[in-house]
């Protein structure tokens, strides 16, 4: 069997990581891809009250749950399906459903922490940083947790100040050095549209070996 193709996609909140996903999967084409949201390997707390979950600092690797993530990745490498985790981010915690997620010929691991773990670098073909200047990406996150996650502007403002910045530049930053390719204008950069021939070129010869 050979071995997907998995991309590791990653960079700071709102620096257009999602953007950049979506172009690779429209190269793939649906059927040929999978795509790992690392969100939702946010850890399990519900073991916790809802006023201790709210100040957890989700910006911080420690928030994620790195076992499964690696379990699950390694799993669809192998060609065993998964059930994807899923996160309520009203409640803060991970929700009781789970998406099925069949294994596929390119599989996209997405998320501020994609390139953090070694584990996951390992099995990673193509290592992408998205990088976007630091005005955009808060403007992005604060419209999205607003309308997409329930979220006051004081409380975005809030956790912006107090974790996803400094985080930001102690552990996200930094991990742009583990990365072969560095998007300096986000997803805009016309780095991208080599990434996405690179995707359609290797699905082509997929396809050619099967038929």
């Amino acid at each position: 069997m050979t071995k997907p193709f998995i991309i590791g996609i990653a960079g700071g909140s709102g620096s257009g990581k999602s953007t950049v996903t979506h172009k690779v999967i429209e190269a793939a084409a649906s059927e040929h891809a999978a795509v790992i949201i690392q969100d939702n390997y946010y850890r399990d707390q519900s073991d916790l009250t809802f006023e201790q979950r709210i100040h957890t600092n989700y910006d911080h690797p420690h928030a994620f749950d790195w076992a499964l993530m690696v379990e699950q990745v390694d799993d669809l490498r192998n060609g065993v399906p998964i059930k994807m985790p899923q996160y309520d981010y009203a409640q803060h915690t991970r929700s009781n459903g789970t998406v099925s997620v069949a294994p596929a010929t390119v599989i996209v691991l997405e998320g501020i922490f994609a390139l953090y773990d070694a584990k996951l670098r390992d099995m990673m073909s193509l290592k992408i940083y998205v990088d976007t200047d630091a005005d955009i990406r808060f403007i992005r996150r604060l419209t999205r947790d607003i309308n997409e996650r329930d979220r006051s502007m004081d409380s975005v403002i809030s956790q912006y100040k107090s974790t996803v910045r400094p985080m930001h530049n102690q552990f996200v930053e930094p991990s742009k050095r583990f990365a072969d390719v560095i998007l300096p204008h986000g997803a805009n950069d016309p780095a991208v549209d080599m990434i996405t021939a690179k995707i359609t070129s290797l699905i082509a010869a997929v396809s050619h070996l099967i038929t």
